[in-house]
């Protein structure tokens, strides 16, 4: 099969297209062959070595963690899926970006989602799930959503609009329509914010998820009045310090059904800004490190 692959750490450039042996599933997995693979800051981190103490992986790697296709292999013992079904899921910290992926969770992609969207959902569904169940009920709360209009961010507020939750978002004004679209009250980040929030939710805010990672947790935890109120998929470094609920990405079939079943009933889409080619996946790695995007970045393959 076509693979991208990098054999050293370093830059975007360090990944190239070339063949390399199919993968087979193991105990417990599927293989998929793949339409389209999200690009996420754990694959440009990985492939840079910046995580490479807590993530290390064996050279030469194909980065990616999250795929979309149809099913072209089960492994003995697994149940409720059949070649030919199209599917969304999540892998191992590495090996979607080519023509197959294995899959140790999944589940049926909607018929309503296009292939690149379909690509870019395991990984931000789950992340955005993981940090909302931290906090509890949202139905009649409102929620601030820091770093609203990432990929994470997106799905959180799609999610939690769908529980029944008033969200408020953050995003940079270029953004603002974009987080209007998604069912959210935008506003900007950063100085002046609980200003503008006691206008947007005189009664405050009852929790919030921070999905940027960019040195607010302090201030939003004094938003919210409690670090219980408050959840962060994004700021490993200081969670623990400050007592906020810190929510991995987990490869969780239930919650990837949940996200599917949302995508069925038209209450979650998936956003994707930009799609490159396989041959072209240096380009999209390069252009999701550089932030700041408006939903996902996806590689079609």
């Amino acid at each position: 099969m076509r693979a991208v692959r990098f054999h050293e750490y370093g830059s975007a450039e360090t990944l190239v297209v070339e063949r390399v042996p199919d993968p087979r599933p193991g105990p417990g997995e599927i293989r998929v062959r793949v339409a389209a693979a999200g690009v996420n800051p754990v694959d440009w981190k990985v492939r840079s070595g910046a995580v490479r103490d807590v993530l290390p992986v064996d050279l030469p790697a194909v980065p990616g963690r999250e795929a979309a296709g149809t099913v072209d292999e089960v492994s003995a013992g697994v149940r409720g899926v059949s070649v030919g079904d199209r599917v969304f899921g999540l892998g191992g910290v590495t090996g979607a970006t080519a023509e197959l992926a294995v899959l140790s969770a999944w589940a049926p992609a909607p018929a309503a989602w296009s292939d690149e969207e379909a690509g870019g959902a395991a990984l931000a569904s789950v992340t955005a799930m993981g940090g909302l169940n931290a906090l509890g009920p949202l139905r009649g709360r409102t929620l601030l959503v820091e770093g609203a209009a990432g990929g994470v961010g997106s799905a959180a507020v799609e999610i939690a609009v769908a529980r029944g939750a008033t969200v408020i978002g953050t995003a940079s004004a270029r953004n603002h329509d974009f987080l209007t679209s998604l069912g959210a009250v935008p506003t900007t980040y950063g100085t002046g914010l609980a200003e503008r929030l006691a206008t947007l939710a005189p009664d405050g805010v009852d929790l919030v998820l921070d999905t940027a990672a960019s040195g607010s947790l302090p201030d939003l935890i004094a938003l919210a009045g409690d670090p219980a109120r408050v959840a962060t998929v994004a700021d490993h470094a200081n969670a623990h310090r400050l007592g906020v609920h810190l929510a991995n990405a987990e490869n969780d079939p239930a919650l990837l059904a949940e996200a599917g079943e949302l995508g069925r009933q038209g209450r979650y889409t998936p956003r994707v800004e930009r799609t490159y080619p396989l041959e072209r996946t240096a380009a999209a790695h390069a252009y999701a490190e550089r932030g700041h995007t408006r939903g996902k970045v996806v590689v079609l393959v």
